[in-house]
């Protein structure tokens, strides 16, 4: 995963802790972030882009999410931001390798992306907005 798109993700939480805020525009959000202007606003596009937010010009103009928090997932975020999700390029799309016909790890690579997307898809930006604590458990006696 690239820095742009951890960023992206880090921005979108914004949006979601903040749901009585809609609008929201990218010289605020890289103050609140601390990350440069034309960054934030460069994701924000491709955000935008992708449909996971909408975007409003004029004085009162900036960017929403296009649906609830609860509706989004990291899937579909770092999809956006990177394409197709694949640990190795013969993960996702075939033919990119000559060693392709007599790899022996292939399948297994395709297994454990399978499984990565598969938890990605199970994560919403609403959960993502709050910081996660494990439980810890208590010891017995």
């Amino acid at each position: 995963m690239t820095r742009l798109t951890d960023y992206g993700i880090m921005l979108l939480t914004y949006f979601a802790r903040d749901s009585a805020r809609l609008m929201r525009n990218a010289r605020d959000l890289a103050i609140q972030a601390r990350l440069p202007r034309p960054t934030v606003s460069k994701i924000l596009k491709a955000l935008a882009h992708k449909g996971l937010l909408e975007a409003r010009r004029g004085a009162r103009g900036g960017f929403a999410l296009a649906k609830s928090p609860e509706e989004i997932t990291v899937a579909e975020i770092v999809g956006a931001l990177e394409g197709p999700l694949g640990i190795t390029d013969c993960s996702i799309h075939s033919g990119n390798c000559t060693l392709e016909p007599v790899c022996i790890v292939r399948s297994n690579w395709r297994r454990i992306n399978s499984v990565v997307i598969d938890a990605l898809q199970r994560i919403t930006l609403a959960e993502m907005a709050h910081p996660w604590r494990p439980v810890e458990l208590r010891r017995t006696v």
